[in-house]
């Protein structure tokens, strides 16, 4: 299965030779690709970006909690990021090319250049006569009246053919594009795995933001200040989603009554407009404003009095009572300025109003309410939140809320609150009313006013905006702007970003009091809530964030007031800002007051009446209280240090403490915090805490929540910690996750002292490390790249991991002596020992290092040999710890730096070392610990000094020894699994990759050697595994495919090292004689740089793999492997593309050595030529294209490309391929062959010239033929597709793209592993799915993708593509033409010149095929008259069918409509006239070719423009008659000539044009111009052969075939008459069997030509092979056409002459084809449909010539009179409009008279082939009575009285027979009807006809070999059925009752009776035979019919038995004396019974 030489070679030790065999050029090569050992390195801090103005931070003079401290570090220090200097350099040229467009020339293409007329002449119709013989030349167009075109400049002025080529090339090289890459539409994404995204960087995570900005809240009077709070709630999740807002709009005036009480005003507290923020859009988020004022006395009910009867309208009338209210309402704001009362509230869904205003931002009209996601799902994506159920269902729901149009909403209903129902509950249950009915059920009172609100969404902050924190964002205002404040959201579901900035708050809720009980006067009560530091009053904090107009932070604040309310309820929320080190002394207070709104008159002092306390500590055993409280209250005064217990728990104090109602739970509270440094999680806090206590500085006993911890306790708390870490809830560790990640890899690296004791904790900290990226990645909430990494790791690992700092001197009694343990690991073992017995001899256990550890062998055998003692039983078996090793006396080791314990050391030795799940999962995961590796081995080595530590000593061996075993246990792994686990394959590919990307990365930090050794342990591990070969293959290749993404690929490749040049070789242009002093070494050499050497493979390390890989891939013979070749394919594809577009290429010395280094690609291209077919295009359209929609059948040529080669017995033949190898052909899809054929352009473009000469002087011819078939593939692969061709996709494309788009998806969906999977079962359910693999899914490169998906492309995109599309095409076909120039110019050195002109000269012609740019074109035509000088004797003499080709090509041009390319083609042609005239006087040669080409162009193409041409003629003229040399020669005169006959050849077609619509007169006028041409065997066979591709294209493929054998009989004409060989046909005589009309082609005969003429008969044709190729071709059609015999026939000519050749792999193939023409004959013989026949007659003067004639037209097998009838109706209407014509709808004779003369009519009849009896003896098979038809029946029954139908005794019947002029099938599809003839039946010869049928169709289906019983039953039931009409019992009445009187009748009647005879016997048989074929419930219908058989034979009997006696009397007596007595007896029986 595998391969030969799969294995991976030894690679060069790459150090080693950068170090000693550089030589001096190539050192400055390998500068242009970046310095390449050194400085590539980037480790550098990236400051974060911060929001804000500057970071937030702790208040300063604190001495921090360690925890804190870390985290305050954590969030503020820079990012790390380790980045190579020239990283992705060749990927980013990719986004450039978007320019692209503007730079480019445009290319003009004919097939995108519109005709002027398009008009087509409708058809008139013209007599035609059959022998009007060459009457048709209608012209003598005069050419002399035309002006010439533009004529070439400096034809014929050139001194030598190397000035000529030089100046050629010059301008073949100006205007070039560069990088053929660029050109190139992007390979498809699916397979670019070397694009490893780079995580987005971690950001404070924001939800989607809303401005909000309040305008206006406006009541009907103005009396008093008011108050907004904005906040938002979400319903569905019942839950207050924001923070509260606070704004006011009060007037100066009404702030003014308040200024007592607020002495001073923040600037920031002056905020009108919040941004919100939503993370999880919902469709029921309301925007709540609650409305406060100032304290009042009254209910709530009696302040809103005034508030809802005064009218605005009114406020002149009400002037005085206004006023009074002002004045009141200042004494309250005076006295009770500070307590505020809730007033009313209103409501918005703010979802609605996005919903409603969503728009795409440039869409204007209002109703677009579509609200589609168009930009807030790329967002979205990022953020790793919840992709849970809540999220699908709001996509559903609308709504984009980064994308809706800024909207000003107007609130008019207020309602007023009501004072017994203010908390959130109420709330909420009054938003569910509204939402159902838009208004609150209970009927709320509401107020009449409007409140104005701004919305826009927000993308970038706006100016003086503030953080919640109050801290100033970026960008900051100048001047004094109003500021803007960010709103903190409380999510409504988990968001899943880990922390990022310090954040501290405390948000307090107090929920409600219950004084119900109390008796004294507390009704108005409000609670002043204060932070305290310490029992003293004045140890109130300044952290309470102030409201609106006030201070910015207050020590304290008071809840709103509900009148007399005993029992309130509350919403206040109190926002504070923790303190960073909180203490034990930290606490809430809360003081009750009653509140007395009026003044009594004694009273002048306060207004506050105290009621109690309440308080609750902020920490609870250290960590910080949260949740739901309720809380006793104390009445007087508290007791000292009553903060230091909760109320509950306080102690029995003396003197005793006053409880109020005893010490029940009275005040209810919520305590919610928004911290970024207290986790509030338990697993978490512990593990932090532990952590710290380990890092010194803590007092045991240790307290950890309720618990005390003493020191010999800690390591055992610490690992239990450790291990539950991963169990703690998601959120947090993803909160946290930087730090928990930071601390683990913090204790891998620390050796921690422990109660003197050294703990290592190494090992499980890295366990802990695995299970946490193992949940990371199994939760289905966290997102993962394409590649499966997740994303918080992936972003962990890029911005934040460094190295952990090195240990600190652990703070210990141990500290003096570590000096002297030296750092070492137990159990390591050299590299020698790795792969047999690891480890084995010297495992240690680390508690006690004597004690061997007990080790168990592992299952796998192949990972016991990596690991052979990985030792479960004992996981620290190779942990690292400080060992007395007895070395104390090496004091100084410890100052080199190797005994630092180094991270990434320490982290491989714990991958290798792990065990059990730990070790499944970090292979698992493995990228993970690749990327930590990769990261800390950076870090490593940006802080070595590069100078004295050379690149192989920066990493210790032992340290090598462990990455190759992990390298080679997750080889193993991924073996395992492919081959194991087929379900996992996904996960293997991963696995893959991410090695990949390990081994990418560690190119640059590692010994480059090493590295390669690791590949190839990859690549053989990987070949030793019994994986099919399709799934290593792949494997490898995705592996590599990411190796060589490296930025440094062509310098570890060695490019530089690869021959640029051949080496020293004589020039070219020097005569071959030279050619012999290049020695044959030198040769081999030059040959073997183009093959995939063992040397080469070494030197040139990947590359030699991918090579290999792609080679292997190729190679492969069986199905299915399409993938992976597609695969192996984009790779090499991705590769020199970067190469191409890569800045450090742009030198042409760089692009040739880079080129050098894939020569092999090209000879592995080369050779799979032999078992590859390349699929050309998808489609083709425009001129001369084969196959595309309806509108080019006419143009498929018929004799196709192979054939035509396979005739001309070319060495190579471009299209089907005789496969010697006898492997299966395998084909690639379009666009892989393009890919790879692209890169082999790209290579020869850029490799440099001389090498590629000598290369292909050097290569032995069969080589030289392989790559010029390469080239003609190439150029039929990038040929232009045309823009039209874009803009008219037929619809039944775009079905198939979009149907294979689904299938896509659909796959893409099921998430099916293995992509091939469904390719190949595409591929395997039909071919033509796979060919169009191409339209797979490109994602968003709409520019480039040339896919069928055209419904969404402008018109500009169309052009854009056109023009590069029609760039690329141009470029690849210069690179092609380059090449054979190259090739061409280096013939004078190479042996066999004649076929190598010759083929190159194919690959031009074939080039001249396709559709081409005017630029290339005129490059070609300079080619082409370069070859015609240098080698045009060679031309004319070796290569005649060439020169015909290249004759029809130029012509073909000259007929172009684009000027330019006329004038080329007009000089081209002129220059092979003259050039055949004075080299080889081949001149009638030239201008037979010329004429047969015309007459070919014409006849075959359908838009041909003749006016073109002719003027095209006129120049050549004008060259003839201003080309001076000549003029004394025949030349002129002869051209002249040569040009009148073209001219009047042209004018056939004019008349050809007419009938285009008409197929049956169109080909009567070929058949008649070919019939003209009687005289010159050439053109009637170019005629006949415009006739086969006329039929053929119509899929008269009998037809079709039959021109071809006329055409062979031609030849064998002509053949006959040059020499006499016994084994060639006869002439035309021999071809009588196929067909009898081939008797006319005899007529050429030795009076009309001699052969001997020049120019005669010289096509390719007229050969042996010529002769067999029209054979074949015949055969073939006939094939298709159903008719097999015919192939039979045809082939018993052909393989005589093949046995006279002795070519036997023709005769295998022949035979072969014969056998499936047997074999079809056997399978299919009686189900084939041959033709149908109808007899057409035309009546009336308008048909001119046609009036009254008949013709028999052959329709295809099963054609309807209707289809036909319909068809010429059609026709005939267009010729003289609907009402002229008239269809005559019987079959009776048409009567001249009766015909109106002004009307045209045309009769059809159906008619049936027609034989004599003597005929039917030899026409036995459904063939031969469909084969050679001239007689053709129809029958029109009649009756004497007139009418068609009668009874039966009535009934007769008319037989009109007709005979055609020629015999069926024909050239063409109609024949001349030439006699007629008709005679008719009396009633009982109709019966006998009759009744002769139905016995012949009984015997058939009885006889049948598979009877049908069907069909049987119903034939017996129309015989022997009882009631059957007319049936057989009524015809025997009739006819059979009585003897007839008429002795005329007597054998009539004597026939019937026989007839029946026979009848009644065949029922009797098929119902016998019925008998057997019945199921069992059909029992009972078997016999009923046995019965009415039985009835019928019964009531026939009498008749049946009565003879005619006259009859039966002998006429002469025998002589019987004569007769043998055998005979004789018989005949006396016969007498005996007469008697």
């Amino acid at each position: 299965m595998q391969p030969q030489a799969y294995d991976a070679v030894e690679p060069l030790d790459l150090e080693e030779f950068l170090m000693s065999q550089l030589r001096s050029g190539d050192s400055a090569l390998m500068q242009e690709f970046g310095d390449f050992p050194d400085d590539d390195l980037k480790v550098e801090q990236v400051e974060k970006e911060c929001r804000t103005i500057r970071h937030s931070v702790p208040e300063d003079g604190v001495e921090l909690d360690p925890h804190v401290r870390d985290c305050v570090k954590s969030y503020t220090q820079p990012w790390l990021v380790v980045s190579r200097r020239c990283q992705g350099d060749g990927w980013s040229a990719y986004s450039e090319r978007a320019g692209l467009h503007k730079l480019l020339r445009k290319q003009t293409f004919e097939s995108d250049v519109q005709p002027e007329n398009q008009e087509k002449p409708s058809p008139t119709l013209t007599t035609l006569t059959d022998d009007s013989g060459r009457t048709l030349t209608s012209s003598d167009f005069n050419l002399r009246c035309l002006t010439p075109d533009q004529r070439v400049e400096g034809l014929l002025a050139f001194s030598s053919h190397e000035e000529l080529d030089r100046f050629n090339q010059e301008s073949r090289q100006g205007n070039r594009h560069p990088e053929l890459f660029a050109l190139y539409p992007p390979a498809d994404e699916e397979d670019a795995v070397e694009i490893r995204p780079i995580p987005d960087c971690p950001k404070e995570h924001i939800g989607e933001r809303i401005l909000v900005r309040c305008q206006a809240i406006k009541f009907e009077i103005e009396i008093e200040p008011i108050f907004a709070t904005m906040a938002l709630y979400d319903l569905k999740e019942k839950k207050k989603i924001s923070e509260d807002f606070y704004c006011d709009l009060n007037s100066e005036q009404f702030k003014n009554f308040l200024r007592p009480h607020t002495p001073h005003v923040d600037h920031s507290t002056l905020a009108r407009s919040a941004i919100f923020s939503i993370t999880y859009p919902a469709p029921d988020i309301f925007l709540v404003i609650k409305i406060e004022k100032v304290l009042q006395q009254g209910e709530i009910s009696d302040c809103a009095d005034p508030y809802i009867t005064f009218r605005e309208c009114d406020s002149a009338k009400n002037k005085d009572k206004l006023e009074k209210l002002r004045g009141q309402a200042e004494a309250f704001c005076q006295r009770l300025g500070r307590y505020r009362m809730p007033f009313a509230w209103a409501t918005v869904n703010i979802m609605e109003v996005i919903s409603t205003a969503a728009v795409d931002r440039d869409v204007t009209d209002s109703d677009s309410l579509r609200g589609g996601l168009c930009n807030s799902i790329d967002r979205r994506a990022q953020l790793p939140r919840r992709n849970s159920e809540r999220y699908s269902t709001i996509e559903e729901q609308l709504c984009n809320v980064s994308a809706f149009k800024p909207a000003t909403i107007t609130i008019s209903t207020i309602f007023k609150q009501e004072g017994d129902r203010l908390s959130d509950e109420d709330l909420l249950k009054f938003l569910a009313e509204i939402k159902k009915t838009s208004t609150p059920q209970r009927r709320v009172k509401t107020i009449s006013g409007c409140i104005k609100l701004d919305m826009s969404p927000v993308h970038d902050t706006p100016l003086a905006c503030l953080s919640t924190e109050l801290i100033p964002l970026i960008p900051v205002a100048e001047k004094n702007v109003r500021p803007i404040k960010e709103v903190l959201e409380f999510p409504s579901s988990e968001v899943y970003v880990p922390h990022n900035i310090y954040r501290n708050l405390l948000y307090v809720y107090p929920q409600r009091l219950n004084f119900v009980n109390r008796l004294t006067s507390a009704r108005n009560i409000t609670i002043k809530i204060q932070f305290m530091s310490g029992e003293d009053p004045s140890c109130s904090l300044p952290v309470i964030f102030g409201k609106s107009s006030g201070a910015e932070f207050l020590k304290e604040v008071y809840t709103p007031v509900t009148y007399h309310n005993k029992s309130p309820d509350f919403y206040e929320e109190v926002k504070l800002a923790l303190p960073a080190r909180p203490t034990e002394r930290h606490h809430l207070l809360f003081t009750f007051y009653h509140i007395s709104c009026q003044q009594k008159q004694n009273q002048s002092g306060s207004c506050e009446t105290l009621i109690g306390y309440s308080w609750l500590p902020i920490l609870n055993s250290d960590r910080l209280q949260t949740g739901q409280f309720c809380l006793p209250i104390i009445l007087e005064r508290l007791p000292v240090n009553y903060s230091l217990h909760t109320p509950e728990k306080l102690p029995p104090q003396v003197p005793p403490v006053k409880w109020m109602e005893s010490h029940k739970g009275l005040f209810n509270l919520e305590i919610q915090a928004v911290s970024s440094v207290h986790t509030q999680d338990n697993h978490l806090e512990r593990f932090f805490t532990l952590c710290h206590a380990l890092e010194g500085g803590a007092t045991f006993p240790l307290r950890v929540r309720e618990e005390k911890i003493p020191e010999n306790k800690l390591e055992h708390e610490l690992k239990l910690s450790i291990i539950s870490l991963s169990s703690s809830s998601l959120e947090p560790l993803v909160l946290f996750l930087h730090l928990v990640l930071d601390k683990l890899f913090t204790l891998i690296m620390q050796p921690m002292v422990i109660a003197g004791q050294t703990a290592n904790l190494a090992q499980i900290a890295f366990e802990s490390v695995v299970s946490i990226v193992n949940s990371l990645h199994n939760s289905q909430e966290l997102i993962r790249d394409q590649q499966g990494r997740n994303s918080l790791l992936a972003t962990y690992l890029y911005w934040v991991f460094r190295l952990p700092d090195p240990p600190r001197d652990v703070q210990n009694a141990g500290a003096d002596i570590i000096m002297y343990y030296r750092y070492s690991t137990m159990g390591r073992a050299t590299a020698a020992t790795v792969g047999t017995m690891l480890l084995q001899s010297r495992v240690r256990s680390s508690s006690n290092p004597d004690i061997p550890a007990p080790h168990t062998s592992a299952e796998d055998a192949e990972v016991k040999n990596i690991l052979s003692a990985k030792g479960h039983n004992n996981p620290g078996s190779r942990m690292s710890t400080y060992v007395d090793i007895n070395n104390h006396q090496n004091t100084t080791a410890s100052t080199r730096p190797s005994n630092r314990k180094q991270f990434h050391e320490e982290l491989a030795l714990q991958m290798v070392v792990s065990t059990g799940v730990c070790r499944e999962n970090a292979y698992k995961y493995a990228w993970f610990f690749f990327e930590l590796l990769v990261k800390s081995m950076a870090q490593h080595v940006s802080q070595l000094d590069k100078q004295s530590v050379p690149r192989r000593s920066r990493f210790s061996d032992r340290f090598k020894d462990d990455i190759t075993t992990i390298v080679s246990v997750v080889t193993a792994e991924i073996g395992t699994i492919l081959v194991k686990q087929q379900k996992e394959v996904e996960q293997a590919e991963k696995v893959n990759i991410s090695l990949a990307f390990f081994l990418y990365d560690l190119m640059s930090l590692m010994d480059r050697g090493f590295v390669f050794q690791l590949v190839k342990n990859y690549c053989n591990q990987m070949s030793a595994k019994s994986l099919s070969m399709p799934t290593l293959i792949s494997m490898r290749l995705e592996f590599l495919r990411i190796l060589c993404s490296h930025e440094h690929y062509l310098n570890l490749s060695l490019f530089f090292s690869s021959p640029a040049s051949a080496p020293a070789s004589p020039c070219p242009s020097i005569s071959s004689q030279s050619s012999g002093s290049c020695s044959f070494q030198e040769q081999q050499r030059i040959l073997a740089l183009f093959e995939l050497s063992q040397e080469f493979k070494q030197q040139h390390y990947l590359t030699g793999l991918l090579l290999t890989e792609l080679s292997a891939a190729l190679d492969m013979e069986s199905e299915g492997y399409g993938n992976v070749q597609r695969k192996a394919i984009n790779a090499i594809y991705s590769l020199l593309c970067s190469h191409d577009l890569d800045h450090r290429c742009i030198k042409t010395e760089v692009r040739s050595k880079v080129a050098a280094l894939y020569l092999p690609l090209v000879g592995i291209i080369i050779d799979s030529t032999n078992y590859l077919d390349f699929t050309v295009s998808d489609t083709r359209s425009g001129k001369n294209k084969t196959g595309g929609p309806e509108d080019d059948l006419e143009n498929t040529p018929l004799i196709n490309q192979s054939v035509a080669m396979a005739i001309a017995g070319n060495p190579f033949n471009t299209l089907g391929r005789n496969v010697l190898q006898g492997k299966s052909i395998a084909t690639l899809a379009a666009d892989t062959s393009r890919h790879l054929l692209v890169c082999f352009l790209w290579v020869m473009k850029n490799a440099d010239r001389s090498l590629i000469q000598r290369w292909t002087v050097d290569m032995p011819p069969s080589q030289l033929n392989k790559l010029l078939e390469l080239l003609t593939i190439c150029v039929s692969c990038f040929e232009y597709r045309g823009k039209q061709s874009s803009d008219k996709v037929s619809t039944q494309a775009l079905q198939k793209s979009q149907q294979a788009k689904l299938q896509l998806e659909e796959a893409l969906l099921r998430g099916m592993g293995a992509r091939g999977e469904m390719m190949r079962r595409v591929g395997g359910m039909d071919r033509t799915l796979g060919q169009r693999e191409n339209l797979r899914w490109r994602k968003d490169l709409t520019q480039w993708r040339q896919t069928n998906d055209r419904q969404d492309k402008t018109k500009a995109e169309l052009d854009q593509e056109a023009l590069i599309s029609g760039n690329l095409a141009t470029e690849s076909n210069l690179i092609v033409l380059d090449l054979l120039e190259t090739i061409v110019q280096a013939l004078p050195l190479a042996d066999c010149k004649d076929s190598v002109v010759g083929g190159v000269l194919k690959v031009l012609l074939h080039s001249l095929t396709c559709n081409q740019s005017t630029t290339f074109l005129s490059h070609t035509f300079s080619t082409l008259r370069a070859l015609v000088v240098k080698f045009g004797d060679l031309l004319f003499e070796e290569e005649a069918e060439q020169c015909a080709d290249l004759c029809q090509k130029v012509l073909q041009y000259c007929s172009s409509p684009i000027d330019e390319n006329r004038s080329q083609a007009c000089a081209t042609l002129y220059l092979i006239m003259r050039y055949s005239y004075s080299n080889a006087s081949n001149f009638s040669r030239v201008k037979m070719q010329v004429t047969m080409s015309l007459a070919s162009l014409v006849g075959k193409s359908s838009d041909f423009q003749e006016e073109y041409l002719r003027r095209s003629l006129r120049t050549i003229l004008a060259y003839a008659e201003e080309d001076t040399e000549m003029q004394n020669t025949q030349l002129p005169s002869q051209a002249d000539e040569l040009l009148r006959n073209l001219n009047s050849i042209l004018s056939d077609t004019v008349k050809m044009r007419e009938f285009q619509e008409d197929p049956e007169m169109l080909m009567d006028l070929m058949y008649r111009i070919a019939k003209g041409y009687q005289t010159s065997p050439d053109l009637r066979l170019t005629w006949l052969q415009n006739m086969a591709e006329k039929h053929n294209n119509r899929k008269c493929y009998t037809e079709s075939a039959m021109c071809l054998v006329h055409a062979a009989a031609l030849v064998a004409e002509y053949l006959s008459m040059l020499e006499d060989h016994k084994y060639l046909p006869v002439g035309s005589v021999t071809f009588q069997n196929i067909s009898p009309n081939v008797l006319e082609e005899s007529a050429v005969s030795d009076d009309i030509l001699s052969p001997d003429e020049d120019g005669v008969c010289s096509g390719r044709y007229f050969t042996e092979s010529g002769l067999v190729g029209l054979l074949e071709q015949a055969a073939e059609l006939f094939s298709n056409g159903g008719l097999y015999e015919a192939v039979n026939e045809v082939y018993k000519i052909i393989v005589p002459i093949l046995e006279a050749h002795r070519d036997f792999r023709k005769l295998a193939s022949t035979h072969d084809k014969l056998q499936r023409a047997f074999d079809n004959i056997i399978q299919k013989g009686h189900k084939r449909m041959f033709g149908t026949y109808f007899r057409v007659g035309f009546y009336g003067t308008k048909f001119g010539d046609l009036d009254e004639r008949e013709f028999i037209y052959k329709e295809p097998g099963i054609t309807h009179l209707p289809e036909i009838s319909h068809r010429l109706e059609n026709f005939y209407s267009q010729c003289f409009g609907d009402d002229t014509l008239i269809m005559i709808k019987d079959s009776t004779p048409v009567d001249r008279k009766q015909l109106n003369p002004n009307k045209a009519y045309i009769q059809i009849t159906y008619v049936e082939p027609y034989f004599d009896d003597y005929e039917m003896k030899d026409r036995l098979t459904n063939f031969e009575k469909n084969f050679n038809l001239r007689r053709f029946m129809y029958t029109t029954p009649f009756t004497k009285t007139g009418r068609p139908r009668g009874e039966l005794y009535e009934q007769y019947k008319r037989k009109t027979i007709l005979t055609t002029m020629h015999a069926f099938p024909y050239v063409k599809t109609r024949i001349n009807v030439i006699q007629k003839e008709e005679f008719d039946l009396t009633p009982i010869e109709v019966a006998i006809e009759d009744m002769q049928k139905k016995t012949r169709e009984l015997a058939v289906a009885t006889h049948r070999e598979q009877p049908d019983a069907k069909m049987l039953q119903m034939l017996l039931q129309g015989s022997v059925g009882a009631t059957v009409n007319q049936g057989p019992l009524e015809v025997a009445q009739v006819f059979l009752n009585e003897i007839p009187a008429d002795p005329k009748l007597f054998r009539h009647h004597n026939k019937l009776r026989l007839c029946f005879k026979e009848f009644i016997m065949r029922c009797g048989e098929a119902v016998e035979k019925n008998k057997h074929l019945i199921t069992s419930d059909q029992k009972e219908y078997q016999q009923e019919l046995k019965k009415n058989y039985n009835r019928l034979r019964e009531s026939l009997r009498p008749m049946l038995e009565r003879k005619i006696p006259e009859l039966y009397k002998p006429i002469i007596r025998p002589r019987l004396e004569n007769r043998d007595s055998f005979k004789r007896l018989s005949f006396r029986r016969a007498q005996e019974e007469n008697s």
